[in-house]
Parts: structure tokens; sequence; C-alpha cells
């Protein structure tokens, strides 16, 4: 169960401050709509999700902005990311890895992807939020996965 709580990740997620949130909010915020998408099934839209949260945590986060735009398009591209993961699970079937686990290495794989930020920040942001969010040690896991997608990119030395 995801800590919606957890006071490494929800610092200035309060009264309305989301633009003031750091990048590491910003990721946190993101992974709670994936984690809250993935709750139910993907059978709400994120708008409705968005509203929910909206007025559950009093913020403004428009359709328009980072957090909702780049969940969205996590979302949208969820099957391919997971057949980019899929290869690098050795001994490991996609299907038995836990969800949030799942979703931070989706989060990840789409910033590898998609931003010029430095990959040694991602993994490392992936790692916080693993520790955070997933089952006792699966930050291991993570950084394993993400470091052997970098490479399989070619993005292991981006900085």
């Amino acid at each position: 169960m995801v800590d919606i709580n957890n006071d490494d990740f929800n610092e200035g997620i309060q009264q309305g401050s989301y633009t003031d949130l750091s990048r590491r909010e910003i990721r946190s915020l993101i992974f709670h709509l994936l984690y809250s998408m993935e709750s139910f099934d993907y059978q709400i839209s994120l708008d409705a999700l968005v509203d929910n949260f909206n007025r559950g945590f009093n913020l403004n986060i428009s359709p328009d902005s980072e957090v909702f735009q780049v969940a969205q398009k996590i979302i949208n591209k969820r099957d391919e990311l997971d057949e980019i993961i899929k290869p690098v699970l050795i001994n490991w079937r996609f299907e038995r890895v836990g969800i949030c686990t799942k979703l931070i290495l989706r989060l990840a794989l789409w910033e590898l992807l998609n931003t010029d930020i430095a990959t040694s920040i991602i993994i490392n942001e992936a790692i916080e939020l693993a520790k955070c969010f997933s089952e006792t040690d699966a930050y291991k896991f993570v950084n394993g996965i993400l470091d052997e997608l970098a490479k399989n990119l070619g993005k292991e030395k981006r900085e």
C-alpha cells in the first residue's frame, strides 16, 4: 500500500502549494497518480482522478501541468514501456514484480527516454521512490534494472 503521508515525499504537497514542489515531489505526485490509476484498473479518467487529488489535498493540478502531462503520457505508453522493461528482467516474470516497483520503473524509463535529466539523477530518484513505496530491498532491483536499461538505451553516461 502506498503511504501518501510519507514525510520525505509529501513535504510541500499541502495547501495548494503545487507550484512550489521540488523535482522529487513532482515525481512523487506523478507516482501517486499512477498508483491511483492502477488501483482503479485504468477505469477512471486522469481528469477525474486529478480532480479528486485537487480536492483531497487542496492542490491545483491543471491538465496542462507537468504532473498531469507526464502521468498521462506514462499511462498512454505503459504497454510500450513494459515491453522495454521485460527483456532485462532476468529470472523474473513481469507479472511477479510488485506494482509500486513497476510504476517506478515506468516513470524512470519514461524519463530516460524523454528528458535530458542526467541518468544518474533519474536512477537515484527512482531508488529513493522505491525505498519509500516499494517492497523491502526493491530499491536494489530498481537500481539494477534501470542501470541495464540505461546501458541498452546508450544512456548510461548521460550527465
